[in-house]
């Protein structure tokens, strides 16, 4: 698998669907299915019957994962770009295409 552009806590902004221009952070990331999920964006309800444990029952509101194909960095000025990777003083660092900001650190 190729190094993840997108990580836990990034900056995003949704490229297609639904929640399109929406932006919001990355709380989870799962780069071996390819998927993230962004705070605030693509929002699934399920009906839930009335349990034990649930008395109530009701409508479950939860933000389902998206992929990762269909968000963008975001830069400081609140466009899209996408990421590559450079090496810096040996390490390597992710960079805003559009921008040359460097994303880690």
């Amino acid at each position: 698998m190729a190094a993840a552009k997108i990580k836990k806590g990034d900056q995003v902004i949704v490229l297609s669907g639904k929640d399109k221009g929406k932006t919001g952070t990355v709380t989870q990331s799962m780069p071996k299915d390819g998927k993230v999920v962004v705070a605030g964006v693509n929002v699934a309800v399920r009906h839930t019957k009335p349990s034990q444990a649930n008395p109530q029952g009701g409508l479950d509101r939860f933000e389902a994962p998206m992929h990762v194909s269909k968000v963008a960095h975001v830069t400081a000025d609140g466009k899209p770009t996408r990421v590559r990777f450079e090496t810096q003083d040996g390490k390597k660092v992710r960079v805003a295409v559009k921008t040359g900001d460097k994303i880690d650190g």
